[in-house]
């Protein structure tokens, strides 16, 4: 999408408020999402960036005649301040002061606010409504979208060709998983279930696509059904032969538009349909309710499946992180020598130059076929951005005695890879030291924790925490969040945080550990590993089962940024075995030279 100015941007909303107004509407929301919820969306459906300029992968919008917020998550409170015009969006954080609570104290009495139903689950329909009607005001669906009339080179829908996902990587068949997934429908009560999730279609099908950056997914609907039957809603020019020649007799294919006639005759068929109030569109619930049918609402049955990878899939992660991690360790090579060569001089490496080499290494990594997310690659004040976005424009040199964040990671066929490495260029001062130990202290905790059946990460998250919250510091992000098998690199059910976990961790259950500390304007310091939530060994003396996680990322720990004296003894054993641990696994695919550097980086402290 082309970068466009604070006066594009004005024109832009002044162009919607004409529109909402001409349509007898007050207000309209505009989330970040598009129809299924997900976090990287096509060009099409970029509907607040184009709005507002804000580029994040979390936000939404509300428009009114007179005023308009913009709410985004901890992650983005900085990215916020330098994408978006204050004098058109006032700032909001979209947790601590929702969107509800703002229309509550915006809204006039009989003021209708409109929102797109396919663009909003029932969850967070229910919370703009409460909002809006405490005020007096009326929510109001508006089934074609207000900002796409008047978006007039709106790009078209993405139409990339779909690829069957092998069993060799998936580990499953397609038959086998509707089968699971047939007998959770069955122990539900549910007939059938409406999949508006692209990652939960792609998985139960065993298909992958290229319909977003990053992430292999075709845009898609489908429904399930009890006896393992699935109607596939895919744009026919997305389906292959080899597709096509993958999928059984029990998988038929409809055009998308088909979606809301046959959700209809579901539901006069008296069918008991399963849909997940978190992620399937409003409209996908209304259909269905106008039309009779007995709503089962629950989770999307194949998320957690989805979540417990199978023995195929773990060691399909573990072999992509054992090639990626041998990536990384050229890469941090190459960094940390040429940036302080370099620094100071007319060509020092900047952000661009260090992701864009860092590509370059994964390119010849084996079965690579993308970057799983757009590199964060932030020098100094940059790397406070959690989730910045380097471009030519903001791109900054690597100074010397500086620290340089980079978070990235690769879609491998077998494995899709998360990790995210803080370095110092130079020489780190005794404050850079005390926050990056802290962080790997917390990092440790978290990669050590034993804990029993059902528990949530929720319960897990303040032992990431508390090395920083006894120095009264915190960060504003989640602590760990689910990773796919060539699918998502954010993937639910599991996550670690503050706010309550939807779903206990499991063996098989694949997720991120990265706390972290940033210091707006100066530097952002994160540490993260991937790892495995698996059955614990048996301990003497335990009297109940016990799960703990196996790290599957292998990269050098930086430590020239560790303060060895505010370490314990079994925080510097950890380190040194994991460290141990990286030279033994990677050092067969480096070659001399970087043998030598990954064995100097990696001593024992």
């Amino acid at each position: 999408m082309p970068k466009a100015t604070n006066s594009d941007h004005a024109v832009r909303l002044t162009s919607l408020r004409a529109q909402l107004s001409e349509a007898g509407f007050d207000g309209f929301i505009v989330p970040r999402t598009d129809e299924h919820q997900g976090e990287y969306v096509p060009s099409q459906a970029q509907r607040l960036r184009w709005l507002s300029g804000f580029s994040g992968s979390a936000g939404l919008g509300v428009v009114l005649a007179e005023q308009a917020a913009i709410f985004v998550d901890g992650r983005y409170t900085i990215q916020v301040r330098q994408e978006v015009d204050e004098s058109l969006f006032t700032y909001r954080h979209l947790i601590e002061e929702p969107a509800s609570e703002w229309l509550e104290q915006k809204v006039q009495p009989g003021m209708k606010i409109a929102y797109d139903p396919w663009l909003q689950s029932e969850a967070q329909v229910k919370s703009l409504r409460e909002g809006v009607e405490k005020a007096g005001g009326e929510l109001v669906a508006a089934l074609e979208n207000p900002l796409d009339q008047v978006w007039s080179d709106q790009p078209a829908r993405p139409s990339s060709k779909s690829m069957p996902y092998d069993m060799a990587h998936a580990g499953c068949s397609s038959k086998e998983k509707r089968e699971e997934i047939s007998r959770s429908l069955k122990s539900s009560g549910a007939d059938c279930a409406v999949l508006s999730l692209p990652d939960s279609v792609a998985w139960l099908l065993n298909v992958r696509g290229e319909d977003v950056a990053h992430t292999p997914l075709v845009l898609s609907f489908a429904v399930v059904h009890a006896d393992g039957e699935v109607q596939w809603f895919v744009d026919n020019e997305k389906i292959t032969s080899e597709t096509l020649s993958a999928l059984d007799n029990m998988v038929e294919i409809a055009e998308p538009g088909a979606l809301e006639g046959r959700l209809a005759a579901f539901a006069k068929a008296g069918k008991k349909v399963l849909i997940d109030p978190a992620t399937c569109p409003e409209r996908v619930a209304t259909v269905l309710e106008q039309n009779g049918a007995k709503l089962v609402r629950a989770m999307d049955p194949c998320q957690r499946p989805k979540a417990r990878k199978n023995p195929v899939e773990l060691d399909g992660l573990r072999a992509s992180h054992i090639r990626d991690g041998a990536a990384m360790v050229r890469f941090l090579k190459w960094v940390t020598e040429t940036a302080l060569t370099r620094a100071g001089t007319d060509d020092p490496v900047t952000e661009m130059e260090a992701a864009n080499r860092l590509l370059e290494f994964r390119k010849e990594v084996p079965l690579f076929r993308d970057l799983s997310f757009d590199t964060i690659s932030g020098a100094g004040p940059n790397g406070a951005i959690c989730h910045y976005k380097v471009t030519e424009e903001s791109s900054l040199p690597l100074n010397r005695d500086e620290i340089f964040l980079i978070d990235s990671g690769g879609q491998f066929l077998d494995g899709t890879t998360d990790i995210t490495r803080t370095v110092i260029i130079g020489a780190a001062n005794d404050e850079m030291k005390d926050r990056f130990t802290r962080v790997l202290k917390g990092h440790i905790a978290l990669a050590t924790a034993k804990f029993p059946k059902g528990t949530s990460g929720m319960q897990l998250d303040s032992m990431a925490r508390k090395p920083l919250w006894d120095a009264g510091l915190d960060y504003d992000h989640g602590t760990g969040h689910g990773v796919g098998c060539f699918l998502g690199v954010h993937e639910g059910p599991q996550r670690i945080g503050k706010n309550v976990s939807p779903a206990p961790l499991e063996p098989g259950v694949f997720l991120s550990n990265e706390p972290g500390y940033y210091k707006a304007g100066e530097y952002g310091i994160r540490i993260e590993n991937l790892m495995i939530v698996r059955e614990a060994g048996k301990m003497v003396g335990v009297e109940i089962p016990l799960y703990d996680f196996e790290t599957v990322t292998l990269c050098p720990i930086d430590l020239r940024l560790v303060d060895r004296t505010i370490m314990t003894a079994e925080e510097v054993t950890w380190l040194n075995d994991y460290h141990a641990r990286v030279r033994r696994e990677l050092t067969p695919l480096l070659d001399d030279e970087h043998k030598t550097w990954l064995e100097e980086v990696t001593r024992p402290v």
